[in-house]
């Protein structure tokens, strides 16, 4: 059988990429340097170029370097350019890390941009993870978070829409359990007219995990024609797992259409029992139901190969089938 993951160079040939996404390039960004130098990592497309491949950014601490860390990136997407990245974040040893990092995206006027971010870290890894995303007019990002582990993610999420017709579409799936903490905040800012926004969030929860949402969006005066929408909802699978929510619009313009809401809830009984009286079992009919939980987010993933991989990624995650969380230090995304 033909394997479907690659492997990579040196000297972080221990990981298995398990996203194998044809013509993917790859760029490993080892404790905060890009790999083979010692300069943090830039991106930069130029007016009307198009990226033909994905970029795949692979973010690792390893053992190498265990103390608290710092790091930026920065992503400048030029006048009508066309951008595609899957960003993941791994850690490649059991040891304590901090991680502290600073991203920077720009979209010019006209740009589209698919953004994808993968974490996947250990139980004693904290990632904080700070994004700032300006967009100009007309411009269009689509970004998508897909947190699998890790034992405390803090997503930092600051968006300005500073050009009319401008659209971000934002979603989120964090899956917690153990002790694991999962932040998610987010400061959305529509400054213009004739804008909008999209964000959906969904968290499943085990174990005495805790997801934390908090998510803002403010129309500034003169911002009419906005349209924004945000929601988080979270499925509670044990009875000692904690979700906050606390979504808010702050609106200071008179013809928009805005809308927030949160929900916390459990599986459905009533479906739990329809499946077994088809012949499912109670732990598949779980599954099954946490899945389609899931996949409203996981359908935010244009690249059909791409979310067909983060789809099978999650399911074993919600199966416990992977290996790193518990028995070994390899990280594999």
């Amino acid at each position: 059988m033909k394997q479907n993951y690659i492997y990579v160079p040196a000297p972080v040939n221990e990981f298995r990429c398990r996203v194998p996404l044809k013509n993917a390039v790859q760029q490993f960004i080892v404790n905060g340097k890009v790999q083979g130098s010692n300069h943090p990592f830039n991106l930069e497309l130029k007016d009307n170029e198009v990226m033909d491949n994905l970029l795949q950014l692979i973010g690792v601490r390893n053992s190498d370097y265990i103390d608290q860390l710092s790091c930026a990136e920065s992503f400048k997407f030029g006048k009508y350019s066309v951008g595609n990245i899957l960003h993941c974040s791994h850690s490649f040893s059991l040891d304590r890390f901090v991680t502290n990092e600073n991203i920077d995206i720009f979209l010019d006027e006209g740009a589209s941009v698919d953004y994808i971010v993968m974490q996947n870290e250990h139980n004693k890894a904290d990632h904080n993870t700070v994004f700032n995303i300006n967009l100009s007019q007309n411009s269009s990002l689509r970004m998508v978070f897909l947190s699998l582990h890790g034992g405390v993610i803090s997503n930092t999420i600051n968006v300005n829409m500073n050009g009319e017709h401008s659209e971000c579409t934002l979603g989120g799936l964090y899956l917690t359990d153990s002790k694991q903490l999962m932040n998610n905040s987010i400061d959305l800012n529509h400054f213009k007219p004739d804008c909008k926004s999209y964000q959906l969030f969904k968290g499943i929860l085990d174990d005495y995990g805790v997801t934390r949402f908090y998510g803002r969006i403010n129309v500034a005066p003169g911002a009419q024609k906005t349209e924004a929408y945000q929601a988080n909802h979270n499925l509670l699978i044990s009875d000692n797992a904690k979700a906050y929510s606390k979504p808010q619009l702050e609106i200071y313009a008179d013809d928009v259409k805005c809308s927030h809401g949160a929900t916390v809830g459990r599986l459905n009984e009533m479906e739990l029992f329809y499946m077994r009286t088809r012949g499912i079992s109670a732990a598949e009919a779980r599954l099954l139901q946490q899945m389609a939980f899931a996949y409203e987010v996981l359908a935010m993933i244009s690249n059909e190969e791409l979310r067909t991989r983060m789809q099978s990624l999650v399911e074993k995650r919600l199966k416990g089938e992977f290996a790193h969380c518990k028995n070994c230090s390899k990280n594999c995304c």
